[in-house]
């Protein structure tokens, strides 16, 4: 398996790592373990990259057992084949990207990149079908009708196949809500990085979708996700990185990996006056109904 990357503490090259591009320390390990429900292993920092394992190993460290791997095309989606069969600490999700959809139907490729996605997603430890959905902020025009239609497509193949949708959705909250209702939703969705509003965790709460929360709801201008938070039914409540983007506060800007989950848990916890023991438990049930086991 060609993975770029190496066995390394989460240190940039030639620092001790307490730079602001470094990793940021290890926080304190969490009571009960939990899972990372959205990571992207093969995306390289630009300071530092990673070994599969060794990152596994360092969120293992500190209350994190297990991650979901998620492919945003189809190179990455391959990754993430390898990478589940790779460390059993691993579950996987594969898809075409909303924002990658519309470039690869001009080349008159989408309808390939879907079959192989659906052949890719027979693999028993790839759970789900994500990341799909809309993206209204880098996608607009003649390219939302490529969304649309990979969306639609990425729903069937999740329902066909009986696995997890893992939604993306950036400033389409109504759009995405009614293409789920149009399609018929698959039995188990998951609004991965939610960022939506009281309305959206309303709906949510009401459809039986779970809603995935990542270090943006420690940002301090998140009080929309703080909001939906306080209101989600907390048997819906997952938590996520995106690594390595959207790093929780106090160390936002700096590349994010699994092991930093117990900032963001940490923060849900303050926020709904819940007891970090319970949370975390609640998560990891949360989780494995999401995915199935990760054993």
């Amino acid at each position: 398996m060609n993975t770029p990357l190496t066995p390394v503490p989460f240190r940039a090259p030639g620092s001790d790592g307490s730079g602001r591009h470094g990793y940021p320390p290890a926080p304190e390990p969490l009571p009960v373990p939990v899972m990372d429900n959205h990571t992207h292993l093969d995306f390289p920092n630009a300071d530092v990259t990673v070994d599969v394992s060794a990152a596994l190993d360092i969120a293992a460290s500190v209350g994190v057992q297990g991650a979901v791997q998620v492919g945003c095309d189809l190179e990455s989606s391959r990754f993430t084949v390898q990478a589940v069969d790779l460390d059993s600490r691993l579950l996987g999700a594969v898809a075409i990207h909303p924002n990658d959809a519309p470039d690869y139907a001009k080349r008159g490729e989408l309808e390939d990149a879907l079959a192989e996605i659906e052949e890719l997603a027979l693999h028993p430890r790839i759970r789900a079908i994500g990341e799909t959905g809309l993206d209204f902020f880098r996608t607009e025009g003649e390219g939302l009708k490529h969304q649309r239609y990979s969306f639609r497509r990425h729903i069937d193949i999740a329902k066909r196949l009986d696995l997890t949708l893992q939604i993306h959705d950036r400033d389409a909250h109504d759009d995405v809500v009614q293409v789920l209702r149009e399609e018929g939703a698959p039995e188990r969705v998951v609004f991965h990085c939610f960022s939506g509003d009281e309305e959206l965790a309303r709906t949510c709460n009401s459809e039986g979708w779970y809603m995935s929360f990542a270090g943006t709801v420690t940002f301090k201008n998140a009080a929309n996700l703080r909001a939906a938070l306080a209101i989600a039914d907390p048997a819906r409540v997952l938590v996520e990185t995106d690594a390595p983007f959207l790093t929780p506060h106090p160390f936002r800007g700096r590349p994010n990996a699994s092991y930093l989950i117990p900032h963001t848990v940490r923060t849900m916890a303050e926020l709904t006056s819940t007891e970090l023991s319970g949370l975390c438990a609640q998560i990891a049930e949360n989780s494995v109904r999401a995915y199935g086991s990760w054993d």
